[in-house]
């Protein structure tokens, strides 16, 4: 009876184990169909040509540099904006503040606020960007709005990060005499860091994919030039790619194809950076 329990009992977990890895590989087999039906759409556009062209009323000539451009000053705009006021609140719930209603409140409105959808943001960068502070259809007030939907997730994951530091260090360094801020700085920081640093460019990646809170703020999606400064009208990746996908020309599809592949490269990149970042500073704390 034993042995015949025994083997009940492996023949489930054997079957658990088949449904996890059909779980994994399901997805993963669609999308690599979806990408190769991608890249063998985008082909014939994608050259060294189609990323330093302008857009063009043709799609045999139309390119995507002004959107590419207008993207990576945006998401590096965003990230200035963005990351230092989200690590700096992370610091200060996780290691300054006290456990009181008022804490406990913004804490569930950080949790909330991580899962509002990104339309409302739009809505919000519109009325407060654009209209009130007067910013107007800029890069500024799109990269502004992008820094307010990505804050609470940089937020979440630096707190994470940072209740991974044992209380040991804090209380070993707080106990040779070292300041609070001197703890933080030189002991939980450093160890914190490869989490932190993963999370804030993770949040990053989905900015770069985000179309609605552009489309709200007022983005182009027909720019023929470059912003010349933070004031300037400006277009990106993901709405470029929308503005080919609206046209009913197959070569339009074809342009639109390829600036899809061009936006996953980028994100991918920016995904391996987060990676080689994660391991190159654990690999030094570990040490």
């Amino acid at each position: 009876m034993k042995n015949l329990a025994a083997r009940h009992h492996h023949g489930r977990e054997r079957a658990f184990e088949w449904i996890c890895l059909f779980s994994i590989l399901a997805p993963l087999t669609l999308l690599a169909l979806f990408l190769l039906q991608l890249l063998a759409d985008a082909s014939p556009r994608l050259s060294f040509e189609f990323l330093t062209q302008y857009p063009s009323r043709k799609a045999e000539i139309a390119g995507i540099y002004p959107a590419l451009i207008g993207s990576l000053c945006l998401i590096a705009l965003t990230a200035v904006l963005a990351i230092p006021l989200g690590v700096g609140a992370a610091i200060y719930l996780e290691e300054y503040a006290r456990k009181n209603l008022l804490n406990d409140i913004i804490e569930v409105n950080i949790a909330n606020l991580a899962g509002v959808p990104s339309i409302i943001y739009g809505l919000l960068g519109l009325e407060l960007f654009v209209r009130t502070i007067g910013f107007g259809r800029s890069l500024i007030a799109g990269a502004c709005t992008l820094a307010l939907l990505i804050i609470p997730m940089v937020i979440i994951a630096s707190r994470e990060a940072l209740r991974t530091v044992p209380n040991d260090m804090r209380e070993g360094s707080l106990a040779l005499g070292a300041t609070r801020w001197q703890t933080i700085r030189q002991v939980v920081l450093p160890v914190a860091s490869p989490g932190i640093l993963t999370g804030c460019i993770l949040s990053v990646s989905r900015a770069i994919g985000e179309t609605a809170p552009l489309v709200v703020v007022g983005a182009m999606s027909y720019v023929n030039f470059l912003p010349d400064s933070v004031f300037s009208p400006f277009t990106a990746l993901p709405l470029q790619i929308f503005n080919w996908v609206s046209r009913p020309q197959k070569a339009f599809m074809m342009n639109a194809a390829a600036g899809i592949v061009v936006l996953v490269i980028t994100l991918t990149i920016m995904n391996a950076v987060a990676i080689w970042l994660r391991n190159r500073f654990e690999g030094k704390w570990t040490r």
